[in-house]
C-alpha cells in the first residue's frame, strides 16, 4: 500500500496571543491534491526540525509576518511591519534543509520574500513608500478573485504548471522582492515590475508566489495546479528517493 505524500506546513503565529494558527486554505489546498498537510510546531531547534524534515515529503511556507530586514543586510524602518524572529530563525534552517536534501519547497507570499531574503536577495519594505503606483498590492476582502494580472516567463516551471502566460492573481501583502537573490530566476511580473514569482532551476522543485492560491483554488483553476504540482513533486521526490534506497540495498 502506497504510504500517503507529508506536506510540512510552517506555522502562523500570533504575538499578541502568543499561539500558532493556520489559514484552511493552505491545508485544504494540499488535502485536495491528494496529501496530507502537518503544522509544524514553531521552534529554531535544529535537531528537532531535522528530525520533522525527515518526516516529510516536502515543505510549504506560508505567508504572515515581514521578514526580519538584517536577514538581507538592512536595518528595519518604520515602513516594515511586525516581524518574528523565531520564524525567521526556523525557517531558515528548513529552507537549507529543502535544498541540501533537495526536497520540494513551496514558498507563498512571505514565502517569496523568505527565499528571496535568505539566498542573498534584497526586499522593498513598504511597497507604498518604495514603490508607488496604481497596481493593487495590497487587496480588500474577499481574497478569491484576481486584483491584476502577472506576466508569465513561458520558459519557467511556473508556465509549464499553470500554461498561461498572462494571469490574473489576488494580491494582499505590502512588501515584496526588490533584487532577486542570485540562485533564483523571476518567472512572473506584475504590471509595474514587481517579481512575482521566483524558482531555482537547478532545484527538482523550488518554487515561490507572491499572490495566495490558498484563498483562490476552490474558484482558480492555476491556483489547484499549483498545489498539484507541488504534491507530485514531493510524491516523485519521495518515490525516486525510495527507488535508491531499494538499489542501494539490492
Amino acid at each position: 500500500m502506497n504510504q500517503p505524500v507529508i506536506i510540512g506546513v510552517t506555522p502562523l503565529y500570533d504575538a499578541e496571543k502568543d499561539s500558532l494558527w493556520m489559514v484552511p486554505g493552505y491545508l485544504d489546498g494540499i488535502m485536495q491534491a491528494g496529501a496530507v498537510p502537518i503544522v509544524l510546531p514553531l521552534t529554531h531547534d535544529v535537531k528537532q526540525l531535522r528530525a520533522l524534515f525527515d518526516c516529510v515529503d516536502g515543505i510549504l511556507f506560508t505567508g504572515g509576518q515581514d521578514v526580519n530586514p538584517a536577514c538581507y543586510g538592512e536595518k528595519q524602518t518604520a515602513m516594515c511591519g511586525e516581524i518574528c524572529e523565531e520564524r525567521d530563525r526556523m525557517e531558515e534552517v528548513l529552507l537549507q534543509l529543502c535544498r541540501i536534501k533537495r526536497k520540494p519547497a513551496y514558498g507563498i507570499c512571505r514565502g517569496i520574500q523568505f527565499f528571496n531574503a535568505i539566498l542573498g536577495g534584497t526586499l522593498y519594505q513598504d511597497l507604498s513608500q518604495e514603490l508607488p503606483g496604481e497596481v493593487e498590492h495590497h487587496m480588500a476582502p474577499p481574497y478569491d478573485r484576481a486584483v491584476h494580472n502577472v506576466t508569465v516567463d513561458e520558459d519557467s516551471l511556473l508556465y509549464r504548471i499553470i500554461g498561461k502566460h498572462v494571469l490574473g492573481v489576488n494580491s494582499y501583502h505590502h512588501q515584496g522582492v526588490r533584487e532577486p537573490a542570485p540562485c533564483l530566476t523571476v518567472s512572473a511580473w506584475a504590471p509595474d515590475g514587481l517579481p512575482e514569482a521566483v524558482e531555482d532551476r537547478r532545484h527538482p522543485f523550488f518554487l515561490a508566489t507572491q499572490w495566495h492560491p490558498e484563498f483562490f483554488w476552490e474558484k482558480d483553476e492555476p491556483s489547484r495546479k499549483l498545489f498539484d504540482a507541488f504534491v507530485k513533486a514531493c510524491r516523485e521526490n519521495r518515490n525516486a528517493l525510495g527507488s535508491a534506497l531499494e538499489c542501494d540495498i539490492l
